[in-house]
């Protein structure tokens, strides 16, 4: 391999030939071998956002000339169009600041408008810190960095995703309205439902999990721009911070706003907290839904049996057509990871110092991870389980009819009492419901079958 000396504060560095980066993110490469987590693409394309607001913000208040600006926007286009995702190789783990991510971003930029520069017969020169860099600082740009891409991906992929799911289980709650089943407490017979109740309140829980990831996103909307260092805006002209905001919005399509404190916005990551818990909240929704279905779909006919789940592959290397709940499966690990990453999250957010908080890089990649699988989960869960979900009608109404707990009709007509000892004599002595309450003498046939109507009971 060919290399190329490139230098900084501290020095001269070798970098591979081919790269576009420079001394500060080869230092980080050769610094941080540890794991095999890469910064977001989401962060970085961001960051990307950034500079090409920046660079017409620095253009338009007259810090530097229009061949810069027209430079420094080309490279970021050709990087949002994903030409250079080999040229960001930074691993998570590295300065909590998020610095040699942002001048891994600098440095790409520079060297590739550079060199678009002298392909064009320019003579100018664009320069990591003093150009690209120029008004901001890592403590300004990655905090409003991870915003964006949090925004983003939120409004972009995960909720349009749980509207999909949503859709789907009201369209099933609606084929299945007036199916009369038994509902279950503690795992035990309770009094009947219908199919369509049941699934219509999983669709009420990704309802409202959706207006709470809703009630989380004016936060992120707040970027810091413009606050450089620590908040101040110290190196930043006056106005900046409004042009490259209107800028990043214009760019990006979203309606994000100048943060009305850039203290808090760069010092704290409260609205990233507030965000990822909306996405644990519905993490938690869907893996109760996720195991409601796999418990009503076991057997097939040993277990409840009242749902049939679609049959995508084989379920077992020995046991000749087994079929097994894989979605609901993949669900719940899904979920089981996000509150993993909420745990940290949490932490981290907590961990802040003073003016900065020095876990940035944990947060965006946990925020990315849990927003990112859990919208691919949730599209796949739609698709390859609720939309072919159908109800086993002879084992809901075999269940139904043998359910003890029909009797609690029986409470308002003859009492709790006399009503517990019917369903006591129907268990000890294997009868019916209908054939206790004869027997005890409590109540005519007639007046049996009036009362104890599961429909009714269901509410239907």
């Amino acid at each position: 391999m060919k290399y190329r000396i490139e230098s900084d504060s501290l020095g001269s560095v070798h970098v591979p030939e081919n790269c576009y980066w420079g001394a500060q993110t080869q230092r980080s490469l050769e610094n941080f071998c540890i794991g095999n987590e890469n910064m977001p693409l989401e962060q970085i394309y961001a960051l990307v956002w950034i500079k090409k607001a920046s660079a017409k913000a620095n253009y338009s208040l007259g810090h530097f000339e229009k061949e810069k600006y027209t430079l420094i926007s080309a490279v970021c286009d050709e990087i949002l169009q994903g030409k250079l995702d080999d040229q960001f190789p930074l691993k998570v783990w590295q300065t909590g600041s998020g610095t040699q991510t942002n001048m891994n971003v600098n440095e790409v930029i520079a060297h590739r408008g550079c060199e678009l520069a002298a392909d064009q017969g320019l003579s100018v020169t664009i320069h990591p810190n003093d150009d690209v860099n120029r008004s901001q600082s890592t403590n300004d740009t990655f905090p409003s960095a991870m915003r964006i891409a949090s925004y983003q991906m939120l409004t972009q992929r995960l909720m349009p995703a749980l509207e999909y799911l949503k859709v789907a289980l009201t369209e099933k709650s609606e084929v299945y309205r007036l199916l009369v089943k038994t509902g279950r407490t503690h795992l035990m017979d309770a009094t009947p439902i219908t199919l369509g109740q049941e699934i219509g309140a999983w669709a009420s829980q990704i309802s409202h999990g959706i207006q709470t990831l809703q009630g989380s996103l004016p936060h992120l909307l707040e970027l810091p721009l413009g606050g450089t260092a620590v908040g101040n805006g110290l190196n930043a002209p006056s106005g900046f911070d409004v042009f490259v905001v209107e800028n990043v919005s214009a760019f990006t399509g979203c309606p994000f706003v100048v943060a009305p404190d850039k203290f808090e916005a760069m010092a704290s990551h409260d609205a990233l907290v507030e965000a990822h818990a909306a996405i644990k909240r519905v993490a938690v929704s869907l893996m109760k839904i996720a195991n409601d279905i796999r418990l009503l779909g076991s057997g097939p006919r040993c277990g409840l049996g009242e749902l049939i789940l679609p049959a995508n592959e084989p379920g077992s290397s020995i046991m000749p057509g087994k079929i097994n709940p894989t979605q609901a499966e993949a669900m719940a690990m899904v979920c089981a990871q996000v509150m993993g990453n909420d745990t940290t999250i949490t932490i981290a957010g907590a961990n802040g110092h003073l003016q900065l908080n020095a876990n940035m890089p944990v947060i965006i990649r946990n925020m990315m991870h849990s927003a990112r699988i859990l919208a691919d989960a949730v599209h796949s869960f739609a698709e390859k389980t609720i939309a072919g979900l159908e109800a086993s009608t002879g084992q809901i109404s075999k269940h139904l009819h043998n359910s003890l707990m029909l009797v609690t009709a029986l409470n308002t007509t003859i009492g709790y009492e006399k009503a517990a000892e019917i369903a006591k004599l129907a268990y000890e002595q294997h009868l019916t419901l209908r054939q206790a309450a004869l027997k005890t003498g409590y109540l005519t046939p007639e007046a049996f079958d009036r009362i104890v109507d599961p429909a009714k009971m269901a509410g239907v």
